[in-house]
């Protein structure tokens, strides 16, 4: 896609394509780059084989070589069932089509489990970077919870092929704190074996909701995740798209005593504009040293592709790296997820859109 056909989809109600940030300016940021890894995680203490574990996924596919990522995440049969996630495209009970849309979908990396690299890492881990998702929530529990298990040891994951590893905390969960050691401890065993690792920072709790808004993807709350995540050393911080925000405020003007919080933060620090609200994630991503790849989000039908365009915008003029699409690309015929993921790509390939 061209920059007239993107803006044609995704529409100007918004100001996307034009706003400029005010509150935190990109003068500010690191922002991403060909060179983001000598300018920014050479002084870090990663060591010379995660460094090039970051560079083969940096400088692959159709993004490769310009500090930007598009990947492929497909651990939904678990985390939502199989027989869910992949009735629209029955495909995709077969692990080889998830590589095989990652690789014709010009992505750089394909995320998945463990299961499914075990069973084709050996025919495709030379042919795009693998990243292991190690740990998962389980659907079979009545009623069902949400806590994040590991299912497979780091060392497993490397003998897969893979060139990194994905695990989720659930922020604010009742099992939050033992999911953050259990993550912080793979994370400084995939270190010690090259690897890279990327943090899914999700929030859970049902006080995050509170007179019919939920602040679930509210921009401080999923601020302070990522920056909790960049604190366990995560290479790359995955968030959805923040909605809204002010979750300090809301949950404790209705009597939780939750957090710390000042007035300053969303004053000056962030606006109600949806480029301002990502803008502050990055911030949280230790000013942008460490990369921010906002999710994709369910499928809609129809508006997938606008809906994902949106998202790449808008984390793109943030100062995000990228986006991290599942549903939206497997849950539709394979030519039109390939399509998809392309439009994405093409939103980081076009120069006209730039740092908001």
């Amino acid at each position: 896609m061209n920059y007239r056909q993107i803006t044609d989809l995704v529409g100007t109600d918004e100001n996307l394509f034009t706003y400029q940030c005010q509150a935190v300016t990109k003068q500010t940021l690191n922002l991403p780059g060909p060179d983001y890894i000598d300018r920014i995680l050479l002084a870090s203490a990663r060591s010379n084989q995660t460094l090039r574990s970051l560079e083969t996924i940096y400088n692959s596919g159709r993004l490769s070589g310009t500090g930007y990522l598009s990947i492929l995440p497909v651990d939904q049969g678990i985390e939502h069932s199989a027989g869910a996630s992949f009735s629209a495209n029955r495909m995709y009970f077969d692990p080889e089509n998830i590589v095989r849309l990652a690789i014709e979908g010009g992505c750089n990396a394909v995320a998945t489990t463990v299961g499914n690299l075990a069973i084709i890492g050996r025919k495709y881990a030379h042919k795009i970077p693998l990243i292991a998702k190690i740990n998962h929530n389980e659907l079979l529990s009545c009623p069902n919870k949400h806590d994040q298990i590991m299912y497979a040891s780091v060392k497993n994951a490397w003998n897969t092929g893979a060139v990194g590893i994905g695990a989720t905390i659930y922020f604010g969960s009742k099992e939050f704190s033992r999911q953050l050691i259990a993550v912080s401890n793979a994370f400084e065993q995939a270190h010690e074996l090259g690897m890279a690792t990327i943090l899914w920072c999700y929030l859970r709790n049902e006080n995050f909701v509170e007179d019919e808004v939920d602040y679930h993807t509210s921009a401080d709350l999923t601020g302070q995740a990522n920056y909790l995540g960049v604190s366990l050393q995560a290479d790359l911080i995955k968030q959805k798209l923040p909605e809204n925000n002010g979750g300090y405020e809301a949950l404790n003007r209705y009597g939780k005593a939750f957090g710390k919080y000042t007035k300053e933060m969303y004053s000056q620090l962030c606006t109600a504009h949806p480029i301002d609200l990502c803008r502050y994630q990055v911030l949280n991503c230790y000013s942008g040293r460490i990369g921010l790849i906002n999710s994709g989000g369910p499928s809609n039908g129809k508006d997938d592709f606008k809906d994902a365009l949106r998202t790449a915008v808008i984390n793109k003029r943030a100062g995000g790296t990228g986006v991290i699409a599942g549903r939206k690309a497997f849950q539709r015929p394979f030519p039109e997820g390939v399509e998809l993921l392309n439009a994405i790509q093409d939103v980081y390939l076009e120069k006209q859109i730039d740092i908001a």
